[in-house]
């Protein structure tokens, strides 16, 4: 393990000036206690060996001998970079990781009319490693797609709560659809996938906001918490496309009888008020 290791060395005592003639260090006095302190810092390769500091160590370049309080203070650190985990590489930028109930939520409803698949996974998983190649493959060929990723382990009780059984497991959704189908495949059967994606993927408007989870989903989750209460109670000034398609529906019906009941021609009414 090799890494990088920077010391700081403060030598300090009282009515005495260090001059230094071999190396570039910095000199100055202590203005509380008139003292002397020098500081030099350096960096080398740390490659496991141990740093030993002696009080007496260099101390030949200099004109003036340590007294005995003399002290030397030293601080390391190195730090050595994490290799990237299976789950975390050739990631795309459509690709999402999920990291609470309710950002899985929201995520559904801000997609749009966009096409939203799932990806269920554990580290742990075999099946799941192997397939991932393959999944950031059609991420990356189908960038309009959004790829919402779920670890297991680190959101069991969500995952529970939504009936993930088996690993890997994949959703589709897409705007006011909802969930259009559910399944797990693995790295021989990802024909599965590819099927599902040729059903779904083409681009379709629907009427509405996106859907999301069902509607047991989401009490189930504000039950233990884990999202916010208030997705239960939708503001009553926001009204659906289909209550107001509805709304209209009811409206020209009645219009129509009653032009009928006065004997009135269709395009002859007027709606007022």
């Amino acid at each position: 393990m090799a890494g990088s290791l920077n010391t700081t060395s403060v030598a300090c005592w009282s009515n005495e000036t260090l001059v230094n003639p071999k190396k570039n260090g910095s000199v100055g006095l202590c203005p509380s206690v008139a003292s002397a302190y020098f500081r030099e810092t350096y960096t080398k390769d740390f490659i496991g060996k141990s740093l030993l500091v002696s009080d007496q160590k260099g101390l030949s370049h200099w004109n003036i001998k340590a007294p005995p309080s003399f002290s030397v203070h030293a601080q390391a650190s190195f730090c050595v970079s994490r290799a990237m985990r299976w789950w975390e590489k050739t990631l795309k930028p459509n690709m999402v990781e999920i990291n609470s109930a309710q950002q899985l939520v929201d995520s559904l409803a801000k997609a749009g009319d966009r096409l939203v698949i799932v990806d269920f996974y554990s580290p742990g998983c075999g099946g799941c490693k192997a397939l991932h190649p393959k999944i950031c493959q059609l991420a990356e060929s189908n960038p309009n797609a959004i790829f919402l990723r779920v670890n297991y382990e680190e959101l069991r009780s969500m995952c529970q709560s939504l009936q993930i059984h088996v690993l890997p497991f994949f959703r589709f959704y897409r705007g006011a659809e909802g969930r259009l189908c559910s399944f797990s495949c693995t790295n021989t059967t990802i024909k599965k996938f590819k099927d599902a994606f040729a059903k779904y993927g083409t681009d379709r408007c629907s009427l509405g906001p996106a859907k999301g989870l069902d509607e047991s989903e989401i009490l189930s989750l504000a039950s233990m918490g884990k999202i916010s209460k208030d997705l239960l109670f939708p503001s009553p000034k926001e009204e659906r496309v289909e209550d107001l398609v509805f709304k209209q529906g009811l409206a020209s019906d009645s219009t129509r009888k009653l032009t009928n009941k006065m004997g009135l021609k269709e395009e002859d009414a007027v709606l007022v008020g």
